[in-house]
């Protein structure tokens, strides 16, 4: 079967396994590389495929917003065009405007989602991008969740609610009166509603919690019977005092954000029944797929995409079948269970004793999964492969298994405004990889209340650390649609101004004065893209999650606060994951064509207080696992283990029996404390991939195509809340390699340039570099077969230390650099002992005075049009716009200039680095009119070379800034709130000389 189908019958196991989703995905090969514009580019496999020149298929995408269908056809390609020429791989098309406080600006008759206008720019996006080389994605609706017209809330595939009305009675009250009500009341359009149940239960506090009132599960009683004509009588025992509760089905009424978007209005439709999806699907057959739009999607390679899921209900989401579908997979009615599930504005209501509670709950949104994956996900998925499209989903939002979702999927999503830290990717990356797909996407750089403040420096900043945890592609939030009526410059923005003042960030696009600079960003992205996609994935650790929610910032016991700092890499899974066909041991790993886990941990589950909890068919694939050779780690007391949900009679001793059983193995470790977790790896042989000699905040991810180790290596935090920020790091890094007498090479994503690394150690099957890194800078390591990216230096002798600062291999050889003139031992692999000497080398100098001309951006006559003035300066010292009268309110770009005089001993031997120091926001330097390859805007640090030579030499930097500063003047009743950024190049900015020399050999 290709769901997520669960049966269950007494004896009988509740889960049927992902069959489908474990296609396998091909390997991609070793990653090529050569130098833009060089020979060696035609021998490869080609410049797009390889790592200086990514090809469009690994590049990042935008979140394109549009007002609806209020676009024009000739404006969608121009956008597609601008997308294109800043190096980006494409786009997702989403109908978003909670900018627009107006709604009749939209005239959604005319101009609404899925209007022939819509349809049209559709079709012009799509035609565009075939002939540029993009993908275009096309949300499932308008905005989110899931919604289309043609429905209204009472209708079939409408998402309806479980809404509830109580009466509490004092011991032998009688009640004679209506059935109660619910206590909210419907919302605008839901004019039905069904009473399913009537029910009474004894109140009893010592089941109390802060939040919900305790009830007898022994004394709930169905009253349905007793209503007529809407009312009902009863008397309560004299017993306690009691609960009268009335269950409510009805819709929801639920709309997509910031609507309408469509006339008639759209609803949200039912997740978990093939009615709600077969809503979507025919209104997209029946109306939104033209012949040519049907024709440009089977070339286009893009995908169906899906927002996060959203249901906003002021009951319980519902379906029909519910109760149903919960007989079925647990052999058992959902009605007199009922109490503990129901939902009062997302808060739970009632509760029977603790572990019944947990126990029904965990049953009632395991089931609630089953049916989201069967009737949703798989049947949207099954749809969008018929036409040519992946289907690419955040899937999560419920408290339904994610974990699995992500392995049903095509591309698996996640967030970087949601995600409260990295183990909420590692719960997609979990999914995704033991399913044998490729791709983990990120929503990325969305910010509260930073429109047009924004700098792509943040945005690196927050991305960093989510592509060590799984993420392979981003989905850049966001690109507006230019224009609309009524808008102020710099022109429409699908979520700016929000409820009146400045609102998430950002409208990239040419409106941005840094959009100049951004092909420099995407070219990084993409090379990142790259890396992240070849091969396939490698994790230490699979961390095994009872209930595989996503989006909760839930990590793992020593793995999250220790494991990470030492270089452990993790991942979750869930237990549906443990019969994907993938689910094998060999040579002690499991998923060995997979992420390879060295080791399964396994602890109490952390949504329900940590219980020790196991469903009995997870107890027996873990035993299956370990007698097949995997280690295991379980962390709790495992002789008092329960089953997670309701028991049948007798599987809770025979739960403990394979338990028992399980901790028998010679594979098995149990502790009692996290802390003994590293000693119970050890003594099973387990060690990471990457090793730290101490705590660090460098995080890693791992990747092998051919025996060639690919390593992505961020000095970044676990989630970007985390105090104290991090500060710079450098120490040695062992790293695992496949191939024996495998070399190091370093691969800079900003300017696609590789080459060996020259000073390293290696013992057996690890090679150990150093590695120097300040905040959220990333570098990539690849560690393979001498020669492997065609250059000279594969084969030679390398360094094991230095007295150097650096030790690199250049064209001449192994060569030695350092700032300060003297002789320099350097021992080689072969253990010999050399000297070189470096003599002259001039001292570093601080450039203070610059040039300064600023190009002034400012309003246009027109919402979309730019007035530029300029600013001519002479700085004596670098500091921030915002201190100079004249730039102290101006957005836009600066180019500073400056002089460099180097006297007659400034000769061969001899270069230099430019330190840029601080910088905002993004910025490029040229020198004696050479524009250097791009910068890291992390660390603004460059090479200068050959470059520089003897007499004067012209140093340039232009800098691009964010708009904000502008627009605090410009529209003040929106962006007047803001605080002045510091923007330009603020320094110090430092020329530092090295020496330079082949290892052994004195320069004059």
């Amino acid at each position: 079967m290709d769901d997520l189908t669960a049966v269950h019958r007494p004896g009988i196991p509740r889960r049927t396994l992902l069959a489908a989703a474990a296609a396998t995905t091909a390997a991609a090969g070793a990653l090529t590389w050569a130098r833009p514009g060089s020979a060696a580019a035609a021998s490869t496999a080609g410049a797009s495929s390889g790592f200086a020149e990514p090809g469009r298929a690994v590049g990042p995408k935008f979140r394109w917003w549009w007002p609806d269908g209020l676009v024009r056809p000739d404006e969608i390609r121009r956008e597609v065009d601008q997308i294109a020429d800043a190096g980006f791989g494409g786009a997702e098309i989403a109908a978003v405007h909670h900018s627009v406080s107006d709604p009749s600006v939209l005239d959604t008759e005319r101009h609404g989602w899925g209007s022939p206008s819509w349809v049209a720019g559709v079709e012009a996006a799509l035609s565009q991008a075939a002939r540029r080389g993009l993908t275009i994605d096309l949300t499932v609706g308008p905005a989110w969740p899931a919604a289309v017209p043609g429905i209204t809330p009472d209708s079939e595939a409408a998402v309806k609610e479980l809404a509830h009305g109580a009466v509490t009675l004092a011991p032998g009250t009688a009640y004679s009166g209506p059935v109660p009500e619910p206590v909210h009341e419907a919302a605008s359009g839901v004019t039905e509603r069904r009473l399913l149940l009537v029910q009474a239960a004894r109140v009893n506090t010592a089941n109390s919690t802060r939040k919900e009132t305790g009830l007898d599960q022994d004394s709930v009683r169905d009253l349905t019977s007793t209503v007529s004509d809407g009312t009902i009588g009863w008397t309560a025992p004299d017993d306690g005092t009691w609960v009268l509760i009335a269950y409510w089905v009805r819709g929801s009424g639920q709309t997509p954000e910031a609507g309408p978007h469509t006339d008639p209005p759209s609803y949200v439709v039912d997740h978990f029944s093939a009615a709600g999806t077969r809503a979507v699907t025919d209104f997209w057959e029946a109306h939104l797929l033209t012949p040519a739009i049907r024709r440009l999607l089977k070339v286009s390679g893009g995908a169906l995409f899906e927002d996060s899921i959203e249901l906003e209900t002021d009951g319980l989401q519902w379906t029909p079948r519910l109760p149903d579908a919960f007989r079925e997979h647990t052999g058992r009615s959902l009605l007199p269970l009922l109490p503990v599930v129901i939902l009062d504005n997302s808060n739970q209501v009632f509760a029977f004793e603790a572990a019944a509670t947990r126990q029904i709950r965990h049953d009632f949104w395991e089931t609630v999964s089953t049916l989201f994956n069967r009737h949703h996900v798989g049947a949207l998925r099954t749809w969008a492969r018929s036409l040519g499209l992946q289907l690419r989903s955040q899937p999560y939002g419920l408290q339904t298994d994610a974990i699995a979702s992500a392995a049903l999927l095509d591309i698996a999503e996640g967030e970087s405004l949601g995600f409260k830290n990295l183990d909420d990717y590692r719960c997609l990356a979990g999914g995704r990889d033991m399913a044998g797909h490729t791709v983990l996407s990120c929503e990325a750089g969305a910010y509260s209340g930073s429109a047009y403040s924004t700098t792509w420096q943040r945005f690196l900043r927050t991305m960093g650390g989510a592509y060590a945890a799984g993420v392979n592609q981003t989905v850049v939030h966001g690109f507006s649609y230019a224009e609309l009526p009524g808008v102020n410059w710099p022109g429409y923005a699908a979520f700016t101004p929000y409820k009146g003042t400045a609102g998430y960030g950002e409208s990239w696009g040419p409106r941005h004065p840094t959009w100049k600079h951004v092909p420099d960003v995407s070219g990084y992205l993409g090379r990142v893209h790259q890396v992240l996609q070849t091969g396939r994935p490698r994790a230490d650790v699979a961390v095994f999650r009872q209930t595989g929610y996503t989006a909760t910032g839930i990590g793992a016991s020593w793995f999250t606060a220790t494991g990470i700092t030492l270089g452990w890499t993790h991942q979750f899974l869930s237990g549906p994951l443990l019969d994907l066909p993938t689910a094998t041991v060999r040579r002690g790993r499991l998923a060995p064509d997979g992420p390879a886990y060295k080791a399964l941990f396994v602890e109490g589950d952390f949504f329900y207080g940590s219980t020790v909890t196991l469903a009995l068919r997870d107890a027996r694939a873990l035993l299956r696992l370990t007698r097949a050779g995997l280690p295991i780690v379980l962390l709790g007391a495992w002789d008092t283990v329960v089953p997670s949900g309701i028991p049948d009679s007798g599987e809770t001793d025979e739960l403990r029996s394979v338990v028992r059983e399980l901790l028998a193995q010679p594979r098995v470790r149990r502790v009692t404390d996290k802390t003994a977790v590293p000693a119970a790896l050890t003594e099973l042989g387990v060690r990471p991939d990457a090793g730290y000699a101490s705590a660090s905040t460098l995080l890693n991810a791992h990747r092998v195509a051919d025996g060639v180790d690919y390593y992505y290596l961020c000095n970044g935090k676990h989630a970007e809340t985390v105090k104290p920020p991090v500060a710079a790091i450098d120490h040695e890094v062992t790293l695992h390699r496949s191939t024996a007498k495998g070399v190091p090479y370093l691969l800079d994503p900003w300017t696609g340039g590789v080459e060996r690394i020259a000073r390293y150690t290696e013992e057996g099957d690890t090679v150990t570099v150093r590695v120097a890194l300040q905040p959220a800078e990333t570098l990539v390591v690849a560690i393979g077969r001498p020669g492997l990216f065609g250059d000279r230096n594969g084969g030679r002798r390398h360094a094991v230390a230095s007295e150097a600062e650096e030790v690199r291999f250049t064209d001449a050889g192994l060569t030695v650099r350092a700032t300060t003139a003297g002789t320099y031992r350097t021992e080689l692999s072969n253990e010999r002992m050399v000297r070189t000497s470096l003599k002259d080398v001039p001292e570093p100098t601080e450039l203070t005075s610059w040039r300064l001309r600023v190009l002034d951006w400012r309003p246009g006559a027109t919402a979309t049009g730019t007035t530029v003035v300029e600013h001519d300066l002479t700085l004596d010292a670098l500091v921030p716009w915002s201190q100079i009268p004249e730039l102290a309110d101006v957005s836009g770009i600066g180019r500073y200039r400056t002089t460099v005089t180097l006297g007659d001993t400034w000769t061969g031997g001899r270069g230099a680095r430019l330190e840029l120091g601080a910088v905002t926001d993004t910025c490029r330097v040229t020198v004696n009119g050479h524009r250097l390859d791009p910068v890291d805007q992390i660390h603004p640090v460059v090479d200068l070379g050959g470059l520089l030579r003897r007499g004067q030499n012209v140093i340039e930097v232009e800098v691009a800034t964010p708009l904000a500063n502008r627009l605090r003047v410009s529209d003040p009743g929106v962006y007047g709130g803001l605080a002045r950024q510091a923007y330009g190049l603020m320094g110090p900015v430092r020329l530092v000389p090295y020496g330079e020399a082949r290892v052994g050999t004195p320069t004059r």
